[in-house]
């Protein structure tokens, strides 16, 4: 099954064309352009590159959250255009799953971070183990402060556009971080393949009509909208 999978939920952007478990050719920039700018002709050059047509691939899957919320609409509205116009299946994965789908092969605890801005990170904890990957919470919003509480002393691999700044400011009182290597440190394209491809084989895709964002939290703009609401109406 070839699938065409896009990431650009983060400050990264990824394609990736996967046939199985086996990567065809990915592309990856971290330039600071947009996405807008980025995404569709990175999947048009590396479709052309491959001498594949875009008719031959099978269906779509794309990271829908949590992470940049203009990124994730970015990425879902990509995919839901091409799935739509090709009347094929689409899979929408996680994020946070899909950057620890990336390390898969080494062994430790993970601890993936996005930073969600408000001295709040974007995180989920796995494990890898024997080839494997658990996940030990659901993906949430949190405090970097909690985090750093909860996660200690023990021995963490951070990974994700948030694990820098984790590393940064709280390696002191969690002297077991440490993190990813820089190739895998980015949520890609063929990590979000990885997440997907257990989905379309278990019958879980959708259309594109039903795929949709999972942002954990509200947009900023209607947060401030509901915190003026109801300074109003005191």
């Amino acid at each position: 099954m070839k699938i065409l999978s896009f990431e650009s939920s983060s400050a990264s952007a990824s394609v990736a064309l996967t046939e199985g478990e086996t990567l065809v050719a990915q592309s990856f920039q971290n330039c600071g352009l947009t996405h807008s700018r980025t995404l569709l002709p990175m999947a048009e050059a590396l479709l052309a590159n491959c001498g594949v047509p875009l008719a031959a691939v099978d269906g779509f899957a794309v990271a829908v959250g949590p992470g940049s919320f203009t990124g994730i609409r970015i990425g879902t509205a990509t995919v839901k255009g091409l799935a739509f116009g090709l009347e094929r299946p689409c899979v929408g994965v996680s994020t946070l799953e899909a950057m620890a789908r990336g390390l898969e092969g080494l062994e430790g605890n993970l601890c993936c971070v996005m930073d969600a801005r408000a001295g709040q990170v974007y995180n989920a904890l796995f494990t890898l183990e024997g080839g494997g990957l658990l996940r030990l919470c659901p993906d949430r919003a949190i405090p970097l402060a909690e985090l750093a509480e909860e996660v200690g002393e023990t021995s963490q691999i951070l990974v994700g556009d948030g694990a820098k700044m984790c590393y940064t400011e709280k390696r002191e009182c969690c002297p077991g971080l440490r993190l990813a290597p820089a190739h895998l440190l980015y949520p890609t394209g063929y990590g979000v393949a990885r997440a997907a491809l257990p989905l379309f084989e278990a019958g879980r895709a959708v259309s594109a009509q039903e795929l949709d964002a999972r942002y954990l939290r509200a947009p900023q703009a209607e947060r401030v909208r509901k915190q003026k609401m109801g300074g109003t109406s005191k």
